[in-house]
């Protein structure tokens, strides 16, 4: 039996001793550690390990946290929005977002060309040299072959890039396949119409990459998941792994309520009524901002996983 323990700052607390002491604190800190537990057991038990996350994680500064999760081992299998797509390959080729403010006037700064995700703000410009980086692209992509499957198209795209803190470039330099169901649902799927208009025979494969997602992975292979957030890059990772008998281990970390319904506020308890994951598995659901609550769970994570010399330290 364990019980509550008062938490104390001293100086210099490192964060894997914070993290630590969160696990015996109470409410979401208790589950935050937990998640930190299931990440360590999961490299160490070898599974294959699925990220999901959505695309306003990668307009944060979480970006070059992914790109160097996959660095250092920690993601097998990305599943995204394209979203984080389009704005990895921005960041990559020198597009700064600016700090901005939730109560910002949304009036004025449409007027002025800005686009406002939370507190980050977004400018047209950054889209309109999105346009400028693509075109060249496509052009390299339909000169190899017309047929692309997304996760092999999104690989190509990656060893053209030459940024180690974009999550492209590692996923293609590691060897870490990129799902992105939804490719056509913002600009990168626009340019990919407009730029069919002209190559009526260039097509992006969205059924052969569901193909490839489900052979990614088998019902020997131990499975584990860590989710950020929830829609459709969730909901695809999962269902990738019930079709191959169900994750071992799991971690939700999200804002949502599970009372709605919805994917995104689904908790791992839930997703055993589906199979999902399996019954015995280790999960937990960690309620609260990403931005905040994963840089927590994994450092702590790595901490403990170099000592054991399981992932290299930097």
């Amino acid at each position: 039996m364990e019980y509550i323990t008062d938490f104390r700052w001293k100086k210099g607390i490192k964060v894997e001793e914070y993290v630590e002491q969160l696990g015996k604190v109470g409410f979401q800190s208790i589950e935050l550690k937990n998640a930190s537990d299931i990440v360590i057991k999961m490299k160490k038990a070898g599974a294959k390990i699925f990220l999901s996350f959505t695309s306003n994680m990668v307009t944060s500064g979480l970006r070059g946290f992914f790109a160097q999760a996959i660095r250092l081992g920690l993601a097998n299998i990305i599943v995204t929005t394209v979203g984080a797509i389009e704005e990895d390959i921005m960041r990559a080729n020198g597009e700064k977002f600016v700090i901005g403010d939730f109560d910002s006037n949304d009036v004025a700064l449409y007027e002025e060309g800005t686009n406002r995700v939370g507190n980050i703000f977004v400018r047209n410009e950054s889209y309109a040299k999105f346009e400028d980086l693509m075109i060249p692209i496509l052009q390299k992509l339909y000169a190899m072959k017309p047929r692309w499957p997304v996760s092999e198209m999104l690989r190509e795209i990656g060893l053209m890039i030459n940024d180690e803190n974009s999550i492209l470039c590692q996923a293609a330099k590691n060897n870490v396949p990129i799902f992105c169901p939804a490719i056509t649902d913002g600009a990168f799927g626009f340019h990919l119409f407009m730029f069919q208009q002209k190559h009526s025979d260039f097509v992006v494969d969205v059924v052969k990459d569901f193909a490839n997602i489900v052979f990614s992975t088998t019902h020997d292979e131990i499975k584990g998941l860590i989710s950020l957030g929830g829609s459709i890059s969730k909901h695809h990772a999962i269902f990738a792994c019930l079709l191959n008998g169900g994750l071992d281990y799991a971690v939700y970390m999200t804002t949502a309520s599970h009372s709605s319904g919805s994917m995104s506020g689904a908790t791992t308890r839930e997703a055993k009524s589906w199979g999902k994951i399996k019954d015995d598995s280790d999960a937990a659901t960690v309620i609260g901002d990403v931005t905040i609550t994963f840089p927590l769970v994994m450092i702590r994570a790595f901490e403990e996983l170099s000592k054991e010399g399981i992932v290299k330290g930097e």
